[in-house]
């Protein structure tokens, strides 16, 4: 007995000395293939290259977005920025060229955006900082989408209300009347900031913006060149701001569905140009790191030689960003009229303020939606003192997805007609200023009893009082 555990110690022993011998053995060969390994240097790539390579990355795993906004004090340099950022872990991501020092940093170590952003609002260098809220389409406002598949002009109450279908005669925005005088211009570009649009889209593709051969490509420090022939796509830093969700293609109709061409609709524009900013993806989401981006990109274009005068924003947050409001200031500086819908939960914006519609920037106008009996529409935001003008926004006809057209209903829409108006009104008055044009639109209404109290003008837009008939 004592000579057969002998053996077995024995044994033992050895099969311990042959695995801790193979593996010296395998840690040997393994440190032989990193000496015969040789990392081959990669070409000179320019910090726009680099940058646009990391951005490719997060775009194919859908995984990576800036975890916050961070505004450094104006004197702070690139150096001590890059030195921060290295020392946190993390990677500048974008600069907003438009606001000095406003920069979208991605994390490093996934922590929560609200942590990230009180680890740099501690720095002395930074003025403010916040988490890269998340923006989305207001679902709530929607009212089925009834598809048709033929011109129906007289559908569209909102341009013309003869009171069929239980609607009020003259519940419209005198838009027929309005053509009378000024039917719209390819000169005035309109930024649809939203989800894309569908540009090949029949109704709207002969009024979509082109870039001039006299305007270069876009180019931004941190993201690289992007050849925007018909706008910004922001989700895939590339010039195909094409619509996946439906939604921008949804309000470009409104805005400028081409008229006269014997096809669907008609837009509050028969002419005009209509500018894709996509920052919303195919399931209605974005950032408000994506909306600075193509706030930025609009303001960069118009400092190009571009005519934009209005951005339409068609959607809402409920955080207060900091950083989305300077931008949108910056819009202002540069010219450009901001509308944005005023939100379709019926909540009251003077104590529950929706962005960017309740933003004193002095270029933003918060619009209300309105039926076709000229009331308020049940499911729109109001409030006296932040939501200035409304709009017909319910059961609106305009163009969709697969070159086709659909009931739609919302502030959305709402904000769309007043951006096709502020389109209207330029090309009667080319020569308005940013001041002057929120000015002529928010006296060119129609008061109506039941917008009392409810928004600040207590009126629906007048296209033709705008236009000057």
């Amino acid at each position: 007995m004592n000579r057969s555990k002998s053996i077995l110690s024995v044994a033992l022993v050895l099969v311990i000395i042959l695995v801790l011998a193979f593996g010296a053995q395998v840690r040997k060969l393994q440190k032989q293939w990193r000496a015969s390994v040789r990392i081959i240097p990669a070409e000179s790539k320019s910090r726009e290259d680099v940058a646009q390579n990391e951005f490719d990355q997060d775009a194919a795993t859908s995984s990576k977005r800036p975890a916050v906004l961070v505004k450094f004090r104006e004197g702070t340099s690139e150096d001590a920025i890059k030195e921060i950022t290295v020392r946190f872990n993390d990677h500048i991501q974008d600069e907003i060229e438009a606001v000095p020092g406003l920069t979208a940093i991605d994390d490093g170590d996934n922590a929560e955006a609200t942590v990230v952003a009180a680890q740099y609002q501690a720095l002395p260098e930074v003025e403010y900082a916040e988490p890269n809220y998340e923006i989305s389409l207001d679902q709530g406002e929607d009212t089925g989408q009834v598809r048709v598949n033929d011109p129906r002009f007289e559908e569209q109450w909102a341009l013309a209300n003869e009171g069929r279908n239980g609607g009020k005669k003259g519940a419209d925005i005198s838009a027929m009347r309005a053509w009378t005088t000024a039917s719209g211009s390819d000169g005035i570009v309109v930024a649809v900031l939203d989800s894309g649009v569908e540009y090949t889209h029949a109704d709207l593709v002969n009024n979509i913006w082109t870039r001039p051969a006299s305007v270069k490509p876009y180019r931004d420090r941190d993201l690289g060149t992007v050849d925007d022939v018909h706008g910004y796509n922001v989700v895939a830093n590339n010039g195909d701001p094409m619509d996946e969700n439906g939604h921008g293609t949804n309000c470009a109709g409104i805005i400028g569905a081409e008229c006269g061409n014997k096809l669907g609709i008609c837009g509050v524009n028969r002419k005009t140009q209509i500018m894709p900013l996509k920052f919303l993806n195919a399931g209605g989401f974005g950032t408000v790191a994506g909306a600075a981006a193509a706030i930025n990109y609009a303001i960069d274009r118009k400092h190009a030689g571009v005519n934009l005068r209005v951005i339409n924003a068609s959607w809402d947050l409920t955080e207060h960003s900091r950083a989305l409001e300077e931008v949108i200031r910056k819009a202002s500086e540069a010219g450009i009229l901001f509308v944005a819908a005023s939100g379709s939960s019926n909540t009251n914006n003077d104590t529950r303020p929706q962005y960017p519609a309740s933003y004193n920037t002095g270029n933003v106008i918060s619009v209300a939606a309105t039926d076709r009996n000229d009331a308020l529409a049940p499911f729109s935001n109001y409030g006296v003192k932040s939501v200035h003008i409304a709009a017909p926004g319910k059961d609106i006809l305009t163009t969709a997805l697969g070159n086709e057209y659909e009931l739609r209903s919302g502030t959305s829409m709402a904000a769309s007609v007043v951006a096709g108006v502020a389109a209207l009104a330029l090309s009667a008055h080319p020569d308005l200023s940013v001041d002057q044009l929120r000015s002529l639109l928010l006296k060119s209404v129609d008061k109506l009893p039941g917008l009392r109290g409810k928004v600040s003008t207590a009126g629906r837009i007048n296209a033709a009082r705008a236009v000057g008939r």
